[in-house]
């Protein structure tokens, strides 16, 4: 993004090296960071979203980011834990966002056995894998809405909506 380079050299036993190059500023506008009034108001929600996904920190970023947005968020760190959730909470579960590879039990199941439970949920897998791998390697159907990590806060805010307001 800003035509910049990083280098990573690493060797058994010495250690790893990261150098990251930047372009010098030379002056002109500095575009301002977002802030909660900059966020678009078409991509906001109410909606109840459970957040699937294993590694923490992307949980937490996941969360930050929809509640920034205003959707409810509930989380769980694993497909048995999503289950769980989905089958104590009362409430309705508008979106499932799950990561496709989880302990315990895949995306693919887990989104079966939820939309069993609460059938009105929408599903949004998301995966560091590329979407070709996993839907070569049948883990997911073509059509399915699928979110590739990494992703900006814009881009997820934008697929979440785009799923939520898709007609079945």
């Amino acid at each position: 993004q800003h035509d910049g380079h990083v280098w990573v050299h690493s060797e058994v036993g010495r250690g790893t090296t990261f150098k990251i190059a930047l372009p010098v500023y030379r002056g002109g506008d500095i575009v301002p960071p977002r802030t909660h009034e900059s966020i678009s108001t078409a991509l906001q929600g109410h909606e109840i979203v459970l957040v699937v996904e294993d590694d923490l920190s992307v949980r937490r970023s996941v969360r930050r980011i929809l509640t920034r947005y205003h959707y409810q968020v509930i989380e769980a760190a694993g497909g048995a834990e999503g289950l769980r959730v989905a089958q104590d909470d009362l409430k309705r579960i508008d979106l499932l966002l799950t990561d496709v590879v989880l302990p315990q039990m895949d995306g693919h199941e887990l989104a079966g056995r939820v939309k069993a439970l609460h059938p009105e949920a929408r599903v949004l897998y998301m995966s560091g894998y590329t979407d070709n791998a996993i839907l070569h390697h049948g883990v997911l159907a073509p059509g399915v809405a699928f979110l590739p990590k990494p992703f900006t806060a814009e881009v997820l805010a934008r697929k979440v909506r785009e799923v939520l307001d898709e007609s079945e």
